[in-house]
């Protein structure tokens, strides 16, 4: 015998449902102006944007210097590597790393940063789980299985509930990852109310607040031109060229040599 539907009162719409995707979407749009407001401003030196520039240029070198002749490609991977080159004096500068957590400024953002993302999440988690605890909200349309019960119904222990059933603490982590279009629509792409772009620059904070150590990519870099090869990628080209693509004389040629022999026959 089938079990019976649950059928949900349609005041769970207006009350539990709508609340927490407004609450959800307002403390979105709150989040966003608010880090716009206590983000500071990162400057970059001038011998900063040089070193970067430099090392793009030689990773260009070496990615595509196959498109050039052997001679320019020869002088400019001379340039780089003399003793007066820009890598080869990059290489040798003394190592500016700094441990980020002796810099007082990146302490700083790091702080605002779980200030503005991390405890008003739980905050306002909380909050949601207290005032609407143990209301059923939605369900998804399509069957699942029981391993999904503690993701979807969070603060309902039923068990003869079905999974495909959602609670209302389980509803507003839905809301949180889930109104990314909503804020891409509105605050646009680069915007701070994504979570889970936020809890990705969390996840590679540590990469992303080490500085880059100037002296070790100039000696990457350094090292890997030194044993690039030219290799000609344009070899024969012309011919290639005129073999993959008919001429308009040949093409003009082949459409009238037909009517020609029409009219003399």
């Amino acid at each position: 015998m089938a079990e019976p539907e649950l059928l949900l009162d349609s005041s769970i719409r207006f009350w539990v449902v709508l609340p927490i995707v407004f609450i959800t979407f307002v403390f979105g749009i709150i989040r966003h102006y608010l880090s716009l407001l206590m983000t500071s401003e990162k400057t970059v030196s001038l011998e900063q944007v040089r070193d970067s520039q430099a090392l793009i240029r030689c990773r260009n070198l070496r990615e595509n210097g196959q498109y050039i002749p052997k001679q320019a490609f020869e002088m400019r991977k001379h340039y780089l590597l003399n003793k007066e080159g820009i890598i080869t004096k990059g290489k040798e500068k003394p190592s500016q790393a700094k441990n980020p957590m002796t810099d007082p400024s990146m302490m700083t953002d790091m702080l605002k940063g779980n200030v503005l993302n991390v405890l008003p999440m739980i905050v306002i988690g909380g909050w949601i789980q207290w005032t609407f605890s143990g209301f059923v909200t939605t369900k998804v349309p399509f069957p699942l299985t029981i391993r999904f019960k503690p993701m979807l119904q969070r603060g309902i222990e039923l068990e003869a509930l079905d999974a495909s059933w959602v609670s209302s603490a389980s509803w507003y982590f839905l809301n949180v990852f889930g109104l990314r279009s909503m804020y891409s629509l509105i605050l646009g792409e680069n915007n701070a109310a994504d979570q889970t772009r936020l809890m990705q620059d969390q996840m590679s904070g540590a990469a992303m607040a080490m500085q880059q150590d100037a002296q070790k990519a100039f000696k990457g870099e350094w090292e890997a031109l030194q044993i690039t090869p030219h290799q000609n990628a344009l070899k024969h080209i012309e011919d290639i060229v005129c073999m993959t693509h008919i001429l308009p004389e040949d093409l003009y040629t082949t459409e009238k040599i037909p009517s020609v022999q029409a009219a003399t026959s």
